[in-house]
C-alpha cells in the first residue's frame, strides 16, 4: 500500500473526501456505510470542511466515526476565509469539533485566501495548535505566490500540507507549486483526483489512452487515475465516493504500480502545462 508522510505520521497515499456528501437525507446510511468502509479496509485519513454542505458533511462524519478509536484516524477539516480571523477561528473550530464529535482536529486547513491578512490567521492557527485543539495546521487552494508569502511569515514554515486541485487532466500546479513545494518538503493533497466528471467536462474515464493502460493493468479507468496521482511519493489523494461499493473499488489503486511506459501513454495524452495556469477553487 502506497503510503504519504504528513508531518511526523505515515499515513495511505488514498483517503476519504467528503465533498457533497451529507446533504441528502436518503443517502445518508449509505453515505455512512461508505466512510466505515473505508476504514474498515485501513483507509484512516478523511477530509472534510465546514463549507460542505454548511456543516453537514461534518455531522455525518462524525456520526461515521463514532464506532472506531479516534485516535487511530487522521481527521482534517477546513475553515472559511470570512472566519479565518483571531476573533472568528476559534468559534468556527469549535464548532466544527461539535459537528464532529471530537475534541481535537489531526489537521486544519485555512481552505482558500480571504480578506484577513495571512499573518493574522497563521497566527491563530498557530494558536489553536499550542493549546493541542489542533494537532498542525497547512492550507488549501495556495498557489506558489501564497507559499512563498507564508514562508516569509515567523510561524508560516509550520504549515504542513498544501491540498489543491490536481488530476491527469488538471495539472497546471506542475509548472511552479509543485516543484516548489517538493523543494520546501510541503506534501499536496489532492481534491478531484478523478476530475470533476463528465458533467464538468472532464473526459478522462473515456480516454484511449486511460482506458489502454487500464487494460494492461486489468483495473478500471477510475483505478488508473488514482493510481497515477499517488504514484508522487509526496502526493495524498482525496476522492469522494458516497457508495461502500465504489471506495472499495477505489482500494486497487494503492496497488497499481504504473511503469514508465504507462505515464508516458498518460501524459501524452494530457501533458503537463507549459506556462502557470489560475487555481480552481472548489
Amino acid at each position: 500500500m502506497k503510503k504519504v508522510r504528513i508531518k511526523n505520521q505515515i499515513l495511505p497515499a488514498l483517503g476519504i473526501g467528503t465533498w457533497e456528501m451529507g446533504d441528502d437525507p436518503k443517502i445518508r446510511d449509505e453515505e455512512i456505510a461508505a466512510i466505515r468502509a473505508g476504514l474498515d479496509a485501513g483507509l484512516n485519513v478523511i477530509d472534510t470542511a465546514e463549507m460542505y454542505g454548511n456543516g453537514n458533511s461534518e455531522k455525518l462524519v462524525g456520526e461515521a466515526i463514532k464506532p472506531y478509536q479516534r485516535s487511530k484516524i487522521f481527521l482534517i477539516s477546513k475553515v472559511l476565509p470570512q472566519n479565518a480571523s483571531r476573533s472568528k477561528m476559534r468559534q468556527s473550530l469549535q464548532n466544527s469539533l461539535q459537528r464532529l464529535q471530537t475534541d481535537y482536529l489531526d489537521l486544519y486547513l485555512y481552505h482558500w485566501r480571504g480578506m484577513v491578512p495571512l499573518s493574522e490567521t497563521v497566527s491563530e492557527l498557530q494558536v489553536l495548535q499550542n493549546e493541542g485543539l489542533i494537532r498542525a495546521w497547512g492550507v488549501s487552494n495556495f498557489d506558489i505566490d501564497d507559499m512563498e508569502e507564508l514562508w516569509q511569515l515567523p510561524e508560516g514554515q509550520n504549515c504542513v500540507v498544501n491540498e489543491d486541485l490536481y488530476n491527469l487532466e488538471t495539472r497546471g500546479i506542475e509548472y511552479s507549486l509543485l516543484p516548489w513545494q517538493r523543494e520546501h518538503h510541503v506534501p499536496l493533497i489532492a481534491y478531484s483526483p478523478l476530475g470533476r466528471g463528465p458533467k464538468m467536462g472532464s473526459t478522462m474515464m473515456k480516454n484511449d489512452a486511460v482506458l489502454q493502460v487500464a487494460e494492461e493493468h486489468e483495473a478500471s479507468a477510475y483505478q488508473i487515475l488514482l493510481a497515477w496521482v499517488m504514484h508522487q511519493s509526496d502526493v495524498l489523494a482525496i476522492p469522494k465516493s458516497s457508495s461502500s461499493k465504489h471506495l472499495l473499488s477505489n482500494l486497487k489503486a494503492l496497488d497499481i504500480e504504473l511503469t514508465p511506459e504507462d505515464l508516458q501513454i498518460l501524459e501524452q495524452a494530457y501533458p503537463k502545462p507549459e506556462h502557470k495556469e489560475p487555481l480552481a477553487i472548489y
